[in-house]
């Protein structure tokens, strides 16, 4: 009779030890997912994140001549379709000497490249469309893995930021507006 009331204890005991377990590794994998989560996360702005990268450099250059530098450093959250340097040189032969020269229009076109709030991929993706700082909406199309805004693909998506997301783009979008005035010149 002796022996039945020890081995209840220790049942406990030993039960207690393996949720105790449990629950450690539990944590562990908890925290080393926080962790990598944290180290995807920039602590640079979107501004320097793309300053950074070496392939926005006509982005960067067009930022500060329309005057957003400020904006974009600002406490956001903000979704950028960045150009590279690559999509900027597909524009026609001096559209980008135009826009640069008329800080209207280039920041037109430049916040047509923002969404308010930070949209991952995944986020993006669900959308059809969205509307821009600009005003305008882009269009959104996700199909067999791709993500196309208007007729750009996002070619790197999710580079975080500490005031947002970057959605590296092969193309520069242009507001219909801005199209619309310049056809009708």
């Amino acid at each position: 009779m002796r022996a039945s009331m020890i081995a209840p204890p220790q049942r406990l005991l030993t039960r207690l030890f393996l949720a105790l377990a449990l629950l450690a590794s539990l944590t562990s994998v908890a925290f080393s997912t926080s962790l990598a989560h944290a180290q995807t996360m920039s602590s640079d702005d979107i501004v320097d994140t793309a300053v950074n990268a070496g392939q926005f450099n006509t982005l960067a250059t067009a930022l500060e001549a329309a005057g957003l530098v400020d904006a974009l450093k600002g406490p956001g959250p903000f979704t950028v379709f960045a150009p590279t340097d690559a999509a900027f040189a597909k524009l026609p032969e001096g559209t980008l000497d135009s826009l640069l020269a008329n800080p209207d229009q280039l920041r037109a076109v430049l916040t047509y490249h923002v969404v308010a709030g930070a949209d991952s991929a995944a986020d993006v993706s669900m959308l059809q469309q969205a509307t821009t700082l600009e005003g305008e909406d882009v269009t959104i199309n996700a199909a067999n893995g791709m993500v196309q805004v208007n007729d750009a693909t996002v070619t790197t998506p999710d580079i975080m930021a500490s005031n947002g997301v970057v959605h590296v783009i092969d193309t520069v979008l242009l507001p219909p507006s801005l199209a619309a005035n310049s056809n009708g010149q």
